[in-house]
């Protein structure tokens, strides 16, 4: 019997959100169960599709096609292969960690505040799956609402300015995207992704798609310099709002560039990769300065999340480098293989780290890290979680930090000696913005009368950060299921890209 289980992921949060907000708050207890449930009825749906992809199968899995807008020439049509399938993972586990989070913490609005991010998780997995530019355009676009409304309803004092910098930013950048689907359409006579790949596009129009790629890309990213709206959307986003911003939202961004932009402008990137990998080393280097400085928490770690997406960029462009100085394969595939490793490893610690964030802030209404000092003392189970995300922030091997970042500068050296010396030295700076903050925060003596009064964490805490622990040291010791779901997938792209010369 042929169970729908793409359609049942994306349609079943969607539907749980519609549930919970019926609910509303005047039922906020069951309203939140019932977000719970769904949201692991979806982890479940996502661990039932894991189980079922083959990854030495090359192409798409669980595919469904189905009549949309014939007058288009547009499909409902969904699948998933190596680069989709650990995203969606992603998504579908942290939702029910964010669920768990917000518990207690939010009292305003809960039903709408659940259902926010049970219709975001569903338009987050339709993003992945959809096998249509017209409805992968209409997921992407619609992913903004409930983020929108995340962080303008239960943000910070400044939350209408980051709402709508957050909206414009990637607003106007996936302008330029649909323009350039709408080109590819008439060309192709259809929406469909995958016949945009075999399009025999020239090195004008390629570079031009490569372009209009690039400014939606590069904001969700995001990349310097397009990068100023996300520390801005941090700071005054509830915490669950921070956890999927940084977990899973910038992560569409290097998705599109895997999905669009390397398949279908194979020689445009190659040409544009010096820009690329340019400005991939301009967001690790300025940005862990920028970062250095920091006073406030939230806003460090943002920083930290732009820093470590540009070793994404970086592993995904690096590829051209190493095929036309070595023409190594195998230096190219630890590259690519390393970009993807990082994306899903940043999601964990990043998560991680705005989750220890907002326990703190829950208890000191404060992310100041001067209004902080020796947590330890009284936080000693939090502080242990703390250091431990701190380090693996910081690349420490046993993480699932070094892994991604080690394969992105294996790739580098193949590529130049010179390329990989300066991203592995830009690794300092990383552990030194971390560890800095760590030191100021959770070492020393009891900075205050509030440190002294904290409480460690309780069950709820314990579990949530307990979760992300044991996944960050599960995937940096043992990343083999990963590396194998992506490898036919991404063994494919690099052939396809190889083979494609004007």
């Amino acid at each position: 019997m042929y169970v729908p289980l793409l359609s049942i992921s994306i349609w079943l949060p969607i539907a749980g959100a519609v549930a919970v907000l019926l609910l509303g708050s005047r039922r906020a207890e069951l309203a939140r169960w019932v977000a719970l449930g769904v949201s692991l009825m979806t982890f479940v749906v996502a661990i039932h599709l894991y189980i079922g992809f083959y990854p030495d199968h090359a192409g798409m899995h669980f595919v469904e096609r189905m009549p949309w807008i014939g007058a288009f020439n547009s499909f409902y049509e969904l699948g998933v292969d190596g680069i989709s399938m650990p995203l969606i993972l992603l998504t579908a586990f942290l939702t029910p960690i964010v669920v768990i989070a917000g518990w207690e913490v939010i009292q305003t609005r809960p039903a709408q505040y659940f259902a926010a991010f049970l219709l975001l998780e569903g338009l987050m997995i339709g993003v992945f799956c959809a096998l249509d530019a017209l409805l992968f355009y209409v997921f992407w676009e619609a992913m903004l609402v409930p983020m929108f409304i995340i962080i303008g309803v239960w943000g910070g004092e400044r939350r209408i300015y980051a709402t709508v910098k957050f909206f414009l930013y990637t607003f106007l950048g996936s302008v330029f995207m649909l323009v350039a689907l709408i080109y590819m359409y008439l060309q192709a006579g259809s929406y469909s992704i995958l016949a945009f790949h075999e399009l025999p596009l020239g090195m004008n129009e390629q570079i031009l798609i490569f372009l209009a790629f690039l400014i939606a890309f590069a904001v969700k990213v995001p990349m310097w310099p397009v990068h100023t709206w996300l520390p801005d959307a941090h700071v005054e986003a509830p915490t669950g709002g921070s956890v999927i911003l940084a977990a899973v939202l910038l992560k569409m961004g290097g998705y599109g560039f895997l999905r669009f932009s390397l398949p279908i402008t194979p020689d445009a990137s190659q040409s544009l990769a010096w820009l690329m990998i340019g400005l991939s080393l301009i967001a690790i280097v300025y940005i862990a300065f920028v970062a250095l400085v920091q006073k406030d928490m939230k806003k460090l770690i943002a920083y930290s999340s732009i820093a470590h997406m540009g070793f994404v960029t970086l592993g995904f462009f690096v590829i051209f480098a190493t095929i036309a100085n070595s023409q190594d394969e195998a230096g190219a595939m630890l590259a690519l293989q390393g970009g993807m490793v990082q994306m899903i490893s940043h999601g964990l610690i990043s998560g991680a780290l705005f989750l220890c964030v907002g326990v703190m802030y829950d208890r000191l209404h404060s992310r100041e890290i001067g209004a902080y000092g020796g947590v330890a003392n009284t936080m000693p189970k939090f502080a242990a979680f703390v250091v431990l995300f701190a380090l693996a922030n910081a690349g420490l091997p046993g993480t699932s930090g070094f892994v991604g970042e080690f394969f992105v500068i294996l790739g580098s050296f193949h590529a130049s000696f010179w390329l990989a010396f300066t991203a592995a030295t830009i690794l300092v700076f990383g552990a030194a913005y971390t560890l800095w903050m760590v030191k100021r925060v959770i070492f020393g003596e009891v900075g205050n009368d509030g440190v002294a009064a904290l409480e460690d964490v309780g069950r709820r805490e314990f579990l949530i950060l307990g979760i992300l622990a044991v996944s960050v040291l599960a995937l940096g010791v043992w990343p083999d299921p990963l590396v194998e779901a992506m490898d036919t997938t991404l063994r494919e792209l690099l052939a396809h890209v190889m083979e494609s010369k004007l």
